[in-house]
């Protein structure tokens, strides 16, 4: 009842929004109408103009997003796990942060060159804070009754890593992945606007430089479905993944 609500909210909205448009006379440079940014994408994915840009953009979100979770998460088990490496490194960690990554393209530009490389760069800087948070989070939020029993058990540091303390922590680390999943595609689409020659980013920028309002709002609907598509798949792992017994 709800979907079917919210989808006829999205009907009405794009029928004002046709209706205004035709009424008040707003140019199409200004804003397109919404049946023509449609046929736009369905002609574009016909005729296969924009299938290239999407699996270049989906591949360098995909690497991205891969590298930036691995380092990140096996950074916060380091930091969770030795306090001093904490307080020596995450002040320099949480600095690196703070920069606009959009301010460290040109550099990536000149370090790795126009392409793939930058991108997958940028979107893997991207991901990487969140997942190295939110392990060193939930890494510490464990039951002190099961950490005293672990320890009674005289289980080894890494039998209670493994056993209790990631489990434990599994629901915050996968909130982590599902911001990371949202922000590597926004990494991707921002790496291509700085040094993509291709990917829908990369479209964005050639479609603006041709005055194509109709086709930036057809790239708008294909990013925006890609990232409801991945943040769907990321949150069906997570049900997956606490639905499954650990018992190490």
């Amino acid at each position: 009842m709800v979907r079917a609500a919210s989808a006829l909210l999205l009907v009405l909205l794009l029928a004002g929004w046709e209706v205004y448009c035709r009424v008040a006379g707003v140019s199409a440079l200004v804003v397109p109408l919404p049946s023509a940014v449609l046929r736009t994408l369905w002609d574009g994915l016909a005729g296969g103009y924009l299938l290239p840009h999407l699996w270049i953009t989906t591949a360098e979100m995909a690497m991205g997003l891969a590298a930036g979770c691995t380092v990140g998460f096996l950074a916060g088990l380091l930091l969770a796990e030795v306090p001093v490496l904490r307080r020596l490194f995450y002040p320099y960690i949480l600095a690196s942060q703070v920069v606009p990554k959009l301010a460290l393209g040109p550099l990536f530009i000149v370090w790795f060159g126009f392409g793939m490389t930058s991108t997958v760069v940028i979107t893997a800087l991207i991901c990487f804070f969140p997942l190295l948070e939110n392990t060193m989070t939930g890494l510490q939020q464990v039951d002190p009754n099961k950490r005293e029993l672990f320890r009674m058990l005289r289980a080894t540091r890494l039998q209670t890593l493994l056993r209790l303390k990631i489990p434990s922590g599994l629901p915050v680390i996968l909130a982590g992945l599902r911001v990371a999943v949202v922000l590597a595609l926004v990494g991707a689409v921002v790496g291509e606007f700085i040094g993509g020659r291709q990917g829908l980013g990369a479209s964005i920028i050639a479609a603006q430089g041709m005055m194509d309002s109709t086709m930036m709002f057809a790239l708008f609907i294909v990013i925006t479905v890609l990232g409801m598509i991945v943040y769907q798949a990321a949150a069906g792992l997570e049900r997956w993944l606490l639905r499954r017994p650990w018992k190490g």
